[in-house]
């Protein structure tokens, strides 16, 4: 980081060993030491509970891990009725069926795939929590997790593939995160504070690249994100469509700082 000097009067640059300078040296106070982490505290925890989790899971025994990932892994299978009827699987209560739309996202394949949506976690999310805050952004994360693992249920109706993963949340964060990028650029106009519209340049752009990467990813199975190591792209597109869409009324309701005007002295 560059610090700009600091001038004098109408002429020249200030001289650090003037007799003046050094004098008052001992009243000056020491520039504040810059964070090694300059995310906020909810992304951390988060990838904390997300590590967390995954350690838990694989700590278990092979049967035990694999009975929860079947407990609380999302399977388009369980919400069938056809598929039930023919299998003759009691789907159980109704608060069974849906917990999984929250809980499967607190589940990981391996390593490989939490990293990966650690970092993207760690790329973007520091961008949408400094702007919504920490109870703001949590929902956010959740509902478009929730929306995301929705559409994939609704695209792989009737298979009893699990998917699991943080990913969905996540590309809801990047859908935020990239309509935010105007007011977080060093040249951004004082005071601009609106998000990018969903049809500007820059959204459109990261978007078409987004959706070719998973399309592609989707086809040819690479990547992570579900227990058989296919990419679950569709929930990947579903919950960044809900950030591309949810992001506008996230923003009119986080805090905003008061502003006083000059009239109160």
């Amino acid at each position: 980081m560059w610090a700009e000097p600091r001038r004098i009067g109408a002429y020249g640059w200030n001289l650090a060993g003037s007799a003046l300078d050094k004098g008052m040296a001992f009243l000056r106070s020491s520039p504040p030491r810059q964070p090694i982490f300059r995310a906020p505290p909810v992304v951390i925890w988060l990838i904390a509970g997300l590590a967390v989790l995954h350690a838990a899971r694989v700590l278990q025994p092979a049967a035990r891990s694999e009975a929860i990932v079947g407990e609380y892994a999302l399977i388009p299978a369980r919400y069938s009725h056809a598929f039930l009827a023919a299998a003759h699987v009691d789907p159980g209560a109704w608060w069974e069926r849906a917990m999984p739309f929250v809980t499967y996202m607190g589940l990981h394949n391996d390593l490989a795939h939490l990293g990966i949506n650690c970092l993207f976690l760690l790329a973007f999310g520091p961008i949408v929590a400094k702007r919504f805050g920490a109870t703001l952004f949590l929902a956010f994360f959740v509902i478009c997790g929730v929306i995301g693992g929705a559409t994939f249920v609704a695209t792989n109706w009737g298979e009893a593939v699990p998917v699991i993963g943080a990913s969905g949340a996540i590309a809801g964060l990047m859908a935020a995160a990239v309509r935010m990028l105007p007011t977080q650029i060093p040249w951004a106009m004082p005071g601009e504070t609106t998000l990018a519209p969903i049809f500007s340049r820059q959204v459109l752009l990261f978007s078409v690249i987004l959706v070719a990467v998973n399309v592609f990813m989707g086809v040819t199975g690479l990547g992570f994100g579900s227990e058989s190591g296919m990419i679950a792209w569709q929930a990947h597109l579903g919950g960044y469509l809900a950030g591309l869409l949810l992001s506008g009324g996230f923003d009119y309701l986080r805090p905003r700082p008061l502003v006083r005007s000059l009239s109160d002295g």
